[in-house]
C-alpha cells in the first residue's frame, strides 16, 4: 500500500480522507499546517500528497513548488483539493501539481486519483530504467567505438614503426656479418704484417684498436636485441589491437596474457616504497578459443591492471620497514575446465582486508557511472566482456592476508 501525506485545514475533509484511506489499508499522515506538512514530507517521502487548495491557512501554491523542486520529494504525486469554481484560477496560476479533485471528497475518485498515483509512479521508474538502459547502451557504444578507433591508431603507428625497425633489424644480420669479416681480416694482416709503420702504430694506439674489436660486435649484437625488442613490442602491440569487426576469430589465450604482461612491462620493476612485482605463470596446453580478441585482451589488461593497483596500494600501507620485505606477487595459471570450456586464474598477494566484489561488478550500470573508482569500473567493463558478451563467468574475492583472486571461465565457442 501506498504512503499518502495529507495536508488538509477544514475538519470534515481531514476525517473523511483520513477514515477512507485507512480503511483502504494505506499508511496515511493528516495535518493541517502547511509548514507542518512539508516537514513531514521531507520524513515521510510520501508517494502521493494531497494538499487543500481551499483554505486560506494553507498556501497551496507554495507548498507545491517546493515539493516538486526537492528532489527526493519531486516524484510524489501531488494532487490538488479544489472547487469547480476555483479551478479556472488555480489553472491560471500555472502550479506544478499532477492531478486534481473536488470537494466534496468522494470516495470512488479519491481512489481512482491514487490508482492514477500508482500507475504514475510504475511509468515513471521504468522511464527512469529505461533511460538508464539507453544511457548504458550509448556509454558502451562509445566505449566500443573508442576501443575500435584506439586499436586502428595503435595498429596503425605500429606499422609504421615496424616497417623502420624491420629494415634496421634485418640489415643488422649483415652488419654484424661484415663486422666479423673485417676483423678476421684485420687480424690476418696484424699476423702477417710483423713490423707495421710508425703511422699504423699511431693509428693503433689512438684508437685502442683492441678495444674496437672487442667491443664492436658486442655493440651490434646490442643493438640486434634491443631492435628485436622493438619489434616483439610491436607485434604485442598489433596483436592486442586486433580488429573485432571480423566478428568471432580463433585466439591464443596464452599469446593473448604474454601480449599484455609485455605492455605492462613497465609498471612491474621496483618503485619508491616496494620491490619488483614478480608474475609466476603456469599455463596449461590450452586449445585455441573463439571470441572477440581485442575486447578480450582489454578484459585481460583491466585485470592485470587491477592486480598491479592492490599490490601498490598494499605496500603504501604497510610500513616503510614492512613494505621493503613485502614481495609482490601476481600468479596467473591457465588450464582446460572440460571440453567446451576453459579456466584463467590472476591472483595476488596483497595484504589488504577486503571481500567477494562479484556482485558489485554485475551491477549493470557500474560502468556508467564516472564517479566510481577505476579500480572497479575497469573491473566491471571486464565483467561485461566475459559474463555478457562471452557467455562466460567472473568471480572476484580475497581474503586478509592471501590476497585477491579474479576466477574466469570463458567457452571454447561462442554458439
Amino acid at each position: 500500500m501506498a504512503k499518502i501525506l495529507a495536508i488538509i485545514a477544514d475538519t470534515v475533509s481531514f476525517q473523511v480522507v483520513q477514515e477512507l484511506l485507512g480503511q483502504e489499508g494505506h499508511q496515511v499522515k493528516v495535518v493541517s499546517d502547511d509548514q507542518e506538512g512539508l516537514d513531514w514530507a521531507r520524513e515521510l517521502s510520501p508517494d502521493a500528497i494531497i494538499c487543500d487548495g481551499t483554505s486560506p491557512q494553507i498556501n497551496f501554491l507554495e507548498v507545491c513548488r517546493l515539493v516538486k523542486a526537492d528532489r527526493e520529494l519531486a516524484a510524489a504525486y501531488f494532487i490538488l483539493l479544489t472547487t469547480p469554481e476555483q479551478f479556472d484560477e488555480i489553472q491560471e496560476l500555472d502550479a506544478p501539481f499532477d492531478d486534481f479533485l473536488f470537494k466534496p471528497i468522494v470516495k470512488q475518485e479519491l481512489l481512482a486519483r491514487l490508482r492514477a498515483s500508482k500507475k504514475a509512479h510504475e511509468l515513471r521508474a521504468r522511464l527512469e530504467l529505461t533511460q538508464q538502459e539507453l544511457d548504458l547502451s550509448r556509454d558502451r557504444m562509445l566505449q566500443t567505438e573508442k576501443m575500435s578507433s584506439l586499436g586502428e591508431l595503435v595498429s596503425g603507428i605500429a606499422h609504421e614503426i615496424n616497417n623502420p625497425i624491420t629494415f634496421i633489424y634485418s640489415n643488422l644480420t649483415h652488419v654484424q656479418s661484415y663486422a666479423t669479416d673485417l676483423i678476421e681480416l684485420l687480424r690476418l694482416y696484424q699476423k702477417e704484417l710483423v713490423n707495421p709503420g710508425s703511422e699504423i702504430m699511431q693509428k693503433q694506439q689512438d684508437m685502442d684498436v683492441e678495444f674496437v674489436l672487442d667491443d664492436l660486435l658486442k655493440i651490434v649484437s646490442s643493438m640486434r636485441t634491443g631492435s628485436d625488442r622493438i619489434r616483439q613490442i610491436i607485434l604485442s602491440l598489433q596483436d592486442f589491437s586486433r580488429s573485432d569487426r571480423s566478428g568471432w576469430q580463433l585466439f591464443d589465450v596464452s599469446d593473448g596474457l604474454e601480449n599484455t604482461l609485455l605492455l605492462l612491462q613497465h609498471r612491474l620493476p621496483a618503485r619508491e616504497g616496494r620491490r619488483d612485482i614478480k608474475v609466476m605463470k603456469e599455463f596449461g596446453n590450452l586449445p585455441q578459443i573463439e571470441c572477440y580478441a581485442g575486447m578480450l585482451n582489454q578484459a585481460f589488461l583491466n585485470i592485470l591492471n587491477h592486480a598491479i593497483d592492490v599490490l601498490e596500494e598494499s605496500a603504501q600501507e604497510l610500513a616503510e620497514l614492512e613494505s621493503l620485505k613485502f614481495k609482490p606477487v601476481i600468479l596467473i595459471s591457465t588450464q582446460v575446465v572440460d571440453p567446451e570450456r576453459i579456466s584463467i586464474e590472476i591472483a595476488d598477494n596483497d595484504m589488504a582486508i577486503s571481500k567477494d566484489i562479484t556482485a558489485q561488478l554485475s551491477e549493470p550500470f557500474l560502468v556508467a557511472q564516472p564517479a566510481e573508482p577505476p579500480i572497479y569500473s575497469g573491473l566491471a567493463l571486464s565483467y561485461q566482456i566475459i559474463v555478457e558478451q562471452h557467455k562466460g563467468e567472473l568471480r572476484c574475492f580475497s581474503e586478509p592476508g592471501k590476497g585477491t583472486k579474479i576466477y574466469l571461465e570463458i567457452p571454447l565457442r561462442h554458439s
